[in-house]
């Protein structure tokens, strides 16, 4: 039996066509637009799950990386959109950790599930945007976010990370449930 070696996770082509087009994001509406776009172009060119996720310089508003949800398309569970843009942010800034001169900020089209909660404290982000909410996920687009504490914005809070959630809502929840009408796979 083979054993791999390494592990390589890539965005699809259409993806790495926003980081060419560096540009700056400056208001929170902004990112989260960003994010929720990649979205639902994740689900309209059918390479992953309704997921998407941008990282920013905070004082800038400087796109860093982007991520969408490659779960399927790259057979690993933890190809959530979040933990690509922080695993390519950081690949791009030679850091296992971001910055925190660099104030970074994480745009998710959702509420971060489980796992990528679980994971966001040690990233080096120092904000959190997202769209549609855990049970917006779960009721519009019928995936299991898994279990979290149920004060994880306060230790976020307490871990420096501020947190702001519902922008842009109901344009994140219309992706998730397009992508329940167009039979997506769920996980």
């Amino acid at each position: 039996m083979n054993f791999p070696r390494a592990i390589t996770l890539v965005l699809p082509a259409w993806a790495v066509s926003f980081l060419r087009a560096a540009r700056c994001f400056p208001t929170d509406q902004d990112k989260m637009g960003l994010a929720i776009e990649l979205s639902r172009l994740n689900v309209t060119y059918g390479t992953g799950g309704p997921f998407g996720a941008a990282l920013f310089r905070g004082a800038t508003g400087t796109l860093v990386a982007v991520g969408v949800n490659r779960v399927v398309a790259e057979t690993c569970s933890a190809a959530h959109a979040e933990m690509m843009a922080c695993m390519l942010a950081q690949k791009r800034l030679g850091a296992f950790r971001l910055p925190a001169k660099g104030n970074y900020v994480l745009a998710s089209s959702a509420q971060p599930c489980a796992m990528c909660a679980g994971a966001l404290p040690w990233t080096g982000v120092r904000r959190l945007l997202f769209g549609a909410s855990k049970k917006d996920v779960e009721l519009c687009a019928g995936f299991d976010e898994g279990p979290l504490h149920p004060r994880w914005k306060h230790e976020f809070k307490k871990r420096g990370i501020s947190v702001t959630g519902g922008l842009m809502r109901m344009e994140a929840r219309a992706v998730l449930a397009r992508y329940r009408e167009t039979h997506g796979t769920r996980y």
